[in-house]
């Protein structure tokens, strides 16, 4: 084989590489570049003794199936905590608390940033409170990074309802 006939042969596929590496990226153009979260609970407890559970990280072990594990070292930094779990460090930053919530940035080496907010309201027509856990991943240009926006919902709601449901327990039980 000679010089040319080789480069017929590889051309083509260069050709459709790139063709599909372009497809892939006008595509993922059309996804959008953040993607939301949402998970709710409702808790039969009063709303200043959920937020006293939720506004604190340090209370967390009390209901965070995370925090409670014993594979997990957690270090707290002021309001803030990391979080090391596998030889992987995950900071929590606190952003802001008032009455009704709880916001905070979820950031891990080499994963999109999260922020997140905590809503706690009263329901008072049925006694109750609810406890919604929303985030905001925001995703970054790359097509595969696009593409991979299309599952998180499926893969952090379950942990998220786990942590919810986790607060519900510890708060409808005697502790």
């Amino acid at each position: 084989l000679n010089g040319n006939k080789i480069m017929r042969i590889i051309k083509p596929f260069f050709i459709g590489i790139i063709g599909l590496f372009l497809f892939s990226w006008l595509l993922s153009l059309l996804i959008p570049s953040s993607v939301k979260v949402s998970r709710t609970v409702i808790v039969n407890d009063t709303v200043s003794k959920v937020y006293v559970q939720v506004a604190d990280f340090h209370n967390w072990k009390n209901w965070h199936p995370m925090f409670a594990s014993k594979e997990v070292t957690i270090n707290f930094l002021n309001k803030d905590c990391d979080v090391l779990y596998n030889n992987k460090t995950t900071h929590l930053i606190f952003r802001s608390a008032d009455s009704a919530s709880i916001k905070f940035l979820l950031k891990a080496d080499g994963e999109n940033d999260i922020e997140n907010e905590i809503v706690i309201q009263s329901l008072p027509q049925q006694k109750v409170t609810q406890v919604e856990w929303r985030s905001i991943t925001k995703l970054r240009w790359y097509p595969w990074d696009k593409f991979y926006g299309i599952f998180i919902d499926k893969l952090t709601g379950p942990g998220y309802e786990s942590a919810l449901n986790g607060l519900k327990t510890y708060m409808e039980s005697a502790h």
